[in-house]
C-alpha cells in the first residue's frame, strides 16, 4: 500500500471511529420507536413528523371563603394533532391527592383530607356523559361514545366543585380568608409520542406535566378580596376602585416600588369595588398551567422592569403578602433583580411573560408567573428559595419538561440557576458554601444505596433522599461540569440551542443531550454516559506524584473538575484547573504533566462544590 492510501485508510478510521463508533448512550424501547418514526431527532430538534395536542380553556370559577368550596364551569375545545384515533380521554385532577384513598409519600393530617372533586354535568361534543368522580384518582377515564379521530377537534364542556384543604399543600387554605387555588380544573392530561397517555398517578412528591394551552378565565371572588393570578389581569377597572386600579396601571411602566394596597386600605373596604362578588378576569396563551391566590387582607407591593433590551418589553413584578411576612418586604425589589438577571446572563434568555407574582403561602412552590412561597424569617434565604422558583420559568414552564418522569430536566436546572445568580448576589465565596451545605453535603455524606442511582432513573420511581439528590443537586453539579468543561460562551450556544429547539414542546433527557452535542459541535455522549447512567459518586485520590507527573485517581467515577495545589520544596505554589475533560479517554486515572520538574512537597485535589466523599486521601506527602 503506498503512502497515501495508507493515509487515507488511516483518516476514513479516525473518521469511522469519531462517528460510527462513538459511545451510544441507552434508550428505552419507547424512546426508540419515537425516534425511528421521526418524531424526534438524532440533531437534537423536534422530528419532521413531531406533534403536541393542545387546549383551548374557557373557565369561571367561583370561591366561597366561608365553605372553602370551588366552583367552576369550563369549555375545553380540545385538538388531537397526532396520527392515533383517541376512543377515550384521561382528565386530570390533581387536588383529588386530598382524598383519603390517593397515595402520598408519607402521613397527613385530617385537615389535609378532602372529598375531591365532584363533576355535576360533562359534555363531549354534546353528548351527556355520567361520570362518578368519586371513583377517580388524580388521573380518571372517560370512554368516548365516538373515538376522536385523528387531526380533529373536539369540545369538552365540565361543571365541577372541590372543598379546599384546611392544610394547604401546594394549594389550600393559607388562613381563614386566604386561599391558593391551584390545580384547580379538570384538564386533559397530555397525550405524547412516547407514552401516549399520562396516566401516572399524582403523589405529593412528583410534579408535572401539562400541554401547552390558552386560557381565558374568570374568577369570582367577594368583596374585599384581591385576586392574584397568573396572566394578565383583563379588567382591573371592573374589580378595583379608581385611585387603586390606577396604581396597578402605572406600576406596569415603572421601576418605582409602589405599595398598591396597604394594610389600613384593605381593612377599610377601599380597595376593590363594592359589589357583593366582583368577576377578575385574566388571561393567557401557550402556558402549561394557570392559577390564582386571593387574600381579603394581604398587602400588596408591584413594580416593573425591562426583560428584554432589544424591544423594551417590560414585566409587572408583583407581591403578594401578610403584614407579618417580613420575607416579602423586598419581594419586588428581589424579583426585579432576578427578572432582569435570569433575562441577561443565565439562561439569557429574556423573561418570556408579562408578569411575575410572588404570594405568601406554605408551598416554596413554583406556578406559571407566579410562586408561593413560604415566611422563613431568614431574608438571605428567603431570596434563594425566591431566585429557584422564578428560575423555573425556564424549565418546566418555556420548556415543556414532564417533571413526573425527569425532575432533574427542570429542578436541576433551576438549582444552577440559582446557584449562578447566588454568586451575583452574595459573592463566590458565600454562595460556594452554601450551595455545598445546602445540595452536596447531604449527598456526598450519605453512602446509601439510592443515593448512587443514575440520575437518568425515572423520578416516579425514586423516594426518598435519591429522588432529592437526583433531581437537584446531582443534575445540577452535572450542568456546572458541562459548563467548566465547554467554557461560558460554548456552554451557552449549547444551552441556547436546546432551549430554542424545545422551547413550547415537550423535550425529554435524550433531545437534550443530542442538542448540545449539536449546539456544541461536540460529541458529548461520553460525559452524558458518565454522568446519567452510571451508579457514579465523586471521590478523587491523589496516588502519587513523581518524574513531573502527578497521578489521580478517580474511585467515585464521576467526570468532575478540580484544582491541582501544589506545593514545591522551595516554598512556592501553584494551581492548575483541569476541566472534566480529562476524564474522557480514561475515566478511572489521570496523569498531570508539569511544565517545571521543581521538587514537590505537597499536592492536593480540591473540587470545591464538586464534594469528595472521602477527603483523607486528597492530598499527597513527599516522604
Amino acid at each position: 500500500m503506498t503512502k497515501k492510501g495508507l493515509q487515507l485508510l488511516l483518516f476514513a478510521f479516525l473518521f469511522l471511529a469519531q462517528n460510527n463508533f462513538a459511545q451510544e448512550l441507552y434508550m428505552p424501547r419507547n424512546i426508540k420507536e419515537a425516534y425511528a418514526k421521526g418524531t424526534r431527532s438524532m440533531d437534537g430538534k423536534p422530528g419532521k413528523n413531531y406533534w403536541q395536542n393542545h387546549g383551548k380553556y374557557t373557565m369561571e370559577i367561583a370561591v366561597e371563603p366561608k365553605t372553602r368550596m370551588v366552583t367552576g364551569t369550563e369549555t375545553i375545545i380540545y385538538e388531537n394533532n397526532s396520527n392515533d384515533t383517541l376512543k377515550n380521554l384521561q382528565i386530570r385532577f390533581v387536588n383529588n391527592l386530598h382524598k383519603p384513598a390517593s397515595p402520598r409519600g408519607g402521613s397527613v393530617s385530617e385537615d389535609f383530607l378532602s372529598d375531591g372533586l365532584t363533576i355535576t354535568s360533562l359534555k363531549i361534543n354534546g353528548d351527556i356523559y355520567k361520570e362518578d368522580a368519586r371513583k377517580w384518582g388524580t388521573v380518571g377515564k372517560v370512554k368516548m361514545n365516538k373515538p376522536m379521530l385523528p387531526h380533529s377537534k373536539i369540545t369538552i364542556n365540565i361543571d365541577w366543585n372541590y372543598p379546599l384543604s384546611v392544610e394547604s399543600g401546594r394549594e389550600g387554605q393559607i388562613d381563614p380568608t386566604t386561599f391558593y387555588v391551584a390545580y384547580s380544573y379538570p384538564r386533559v392530561s397530555v397525550f405524547d409520542d412516547y407514552n401516549q397517555w399520562d396516566r401516572l398517578p399524582h403523589t405529593d412528591r412528583q410534579e408535572f406535566y401539562n400541554d401547552f394551552n390558552d386560557y381565558v378565565y374568570a374568577v369570582k371572588a367577594p368583596k374585599n378580596y384581591v385576586v392574584y393570578g397568573t396572566g394578565d389581569l383583563l379588567n382591573p377597572d371592573e374589580v378595583l376602585q379608581p385611585e387603586f386600579a390606577a396604581r396597578l396601571k402605572k406600576s406596569y411602566t415603572t421601576n418605582e416600588i409602589l405599595h398598591i394596597a396597604n394594610e389600613q386600605e384593605m381593612k377599610s373596604g377601599k380597595v376593590t369595588k363594592q359589589n357583593d362578588w366582583n368577576i377578575w378576569k385574566f388571561e393567557a396563551k401557550n402556558i402549561t398551567d394557570v392559577c390564582f391566590g386571593l387574600s381579603d387582607h394581604y398587602l400588596w407591593d408591584a413594580s416593573s422592569v425591562i426583560v428584554d433590551n432589544k424591544t423594551k418589553r417590560r414585566a409587572s413584578v408583583q407581591a403578594a403578602y401578610d403584614i407579618s411576612g417580613t420575607d416579602f418586604l423586598n419581594s419586588v425589589k428581589n424579583n426585579q433583580y432576578a427578572l432582569d438577571w435570569f433575562s441577561n446572563n443565565w439562561p439569557g434568555i429574556p423573561y418570556p411573560y408579562s408578569k411575575m407574582t410572588a404570594f405568601q403561602g406554605f408551598a416554596d412552590m413554583e406556578y406559571p408567573m407566579m410562586c408561593n412561597d413560604s415566611q422563613t424569617g431568614d431574608p438571605i434565604f428567603a431570596q434563594l428559595v425566591q431566585d429557584h422558583e422564578v428560575a423555573h420559568t425556564y424549565f418546566p414552564f418555556y420548556m415543556g419538561i414532564n417533571e413526573t418522569r425527569y425532575a432533574f430536566m427542570d429542578e436541576g436546572w433551576a438549582t444552577t440557576f440559582e446557584y449562578l445568580i447566588g454568586i451575583a448576589e452574595h459573592g463566590k465565596e458565600a454562595e460556594d458554601k452554601f450551595y455545598k451545605e445546602f445540595r452536596v453535603n447531604g449527598y456526598i455524606n450519605d453512602p446509601s444505596t439510592e443515593e448512587d442511582q443514575p440520575i437518568i432513573s425515572m423520578s416516579s420511581q425514586l423516594s426518598g433522599a435519591g429522588y432529592g439528590n437526583n433531581s437537584y443537586g446531582k443534575a445540577s453539579l452535572s450542568y456546572l461540569a458541562l459548563k467548566d468543561m465547554l467554557g461560558d460562551d460554548l456552554f451557552k450556544k449549547a444551552l441556547h440551542t436546546y432551549m430554542d429547539n424545545w422551547n413550547g414542546k415537550h423535550p425529554i433527557p435524550w433531545d437534550y443531550f443530542n442538542s448540545m452535542n449539536s449546539g456544541s459541535g461536540k460529541n458529548l455522549n461520553w460525559f452524558f454516559n458518565n454522568w446519567f447512567f452510571t451508579n457514579n459518586y465523586i471521590d478523587l485520590a491523589v496516588k502519587n506524584a513523581k518524574d513531573g507527573t502527578i497521578a489521580v485517581e478517580n474511585i467515585g467515577g464521576f467526570a468532575i473538575p478540580f484544582d491541582v495545589n501544589i506545593v514545591y520544596t522551595d516554598g512556592t505554589k501553584e494551581t492548575l484547573h483541569q476541566t472534566p475533560s480529562i476524564w474522557e479517554t480514561n475515566q478511572k486515572t489521570a496523569a498531570i504533566s508539569l511544565k517545571n520538574k521543581k521538587q514537590i512537597k505537597e499536592v492536593t485535589v480540591d473540587g470545591g462544590i464538586f464534594m469528595d466523599a472521602t477527603p483523607a486521601n486528597n492530598t499527597w506527602l513527599s516522604k
